[in-house]
């Protein structure tokens, strides 16, 4: 009898999935740490340290909304009415970049990152294929839906901003420039862990994961974790999901040359001024 009603609630939630203008819509809670050391932090006072932490509670605490349907998904962040002057953005980033979403194509593994810098607007796309995940058997509930385990290791291109707090300790240790820089350039990886949910099997996540047989709804990467805090299958009111046209086209890689380009220019011109406010323009 248990497998008859099994086989019913498979043969259901199939059904239901695969219903022409089918959409869902799932709401995700990011948290980042930070390591203040990277930053100057091992000079400071606990109590400093404390205050600049929550002075970055915006930065590093976040919702985001994740439309999606059976091949297509769009992945934005809530705005926050009560931080008008909070920046915004994936994960945690700093400078002059303004908050973008995520689309994805599973069907044809497109993703497609809208951002803004500076005011200029950038589509961000990557070749990397389809993830290549290795499946576990470790099994939790999240909410009323049964997720298992998933693992990835990839490459981290995000932009590191610590690199120029890096640089700066590097002009004042002579001789030793080579070496670190070799260190800074060196490619690094990530370790993320997934938990996705056949029980909605649709190959999307948030913010760029994807590629597992269910809606992943937690993510555990770096310092950074993203928990589906509430699920809203066919929604009354349906949102449109398509691909973003406007901006340039860039590959991530170009992208984060332009980012350290357009910083090391407003470095210089504060310096130039005297520690003065400027604002770079393309």
């Amino acid at each position: 009898m248990k497998q008859v009603f099994t086989l019913l609630l498979v043969f259901f939630s199939l059904t239901v999935f695969s219903q022409k203008g089918f959409q869902g819509k799932a709401t995700y809670m990011s948290k980042t740490t930070v390591d203040l050391n990277a930053w100057g932090g091992d000079q400071m006072s606990e109590q400093r340290k404390k205050q600049i932490m929550e002075r970055m509670k915006n930065f590093l605490e976040k919702t985001y909304t994740l439309n999606f349907n059976q091949t297509e998904s769009n992945f934005k962040e809530n705005a926050k009415l009560d931080t008008p002057g909070a920046g915004r953005g994936r994960g945690f980033r700093f400078g002059g970049s303004a908050g973008g979403s995520v689309y994805k194509n599973t069907k044809d593994g497109k993703v497609i990152e809208s951002s803004e810098f500076f005011g200029k607007k950038f589509l961000i796309t990557d070749k990397s294929g389809q993830p290549q995940w290795e499946l576990g058997t470790e099994s939790k509930k999240i909410g009323q839906y049964t997720c298992y385990k998933a693992t990835l290791v990839k490459e981290d291109n995000e932009f590191d901003w610590t690199s120029f707090r890096r640089r700066g300790r590097r002009n004042n240790d002579k001789g030793k420039d080579s070496v670190k820089t070799k260190e800074v350039e060196k490619k690094k990886t990530v370790l993320v862990t997934a938990w996705y949910t056949p029980e909605i099997p649709v190959s999307t996540g948030p913010d760029d994961y994807w590629g597992l047989p269910g809606l992943i709804l937690e993510i555990n990467a770096g310092r950074t974790t993203m928990l589906c805090t509430e699920i809203v299958l066919n929604p009354e009111e349906k949102v449109e999901i398509k691909a973003p046209k406007k901006g340039d086209k860039v590959t991530r890689e170009e992208y984060n040359a332009i980012i350290k380009k357009k910083t090391e220019e407003m470095q210089e011109r504060f310096r130039s001024r005297g520690g003065g406010r400027g604002r770079g323009r393309f």
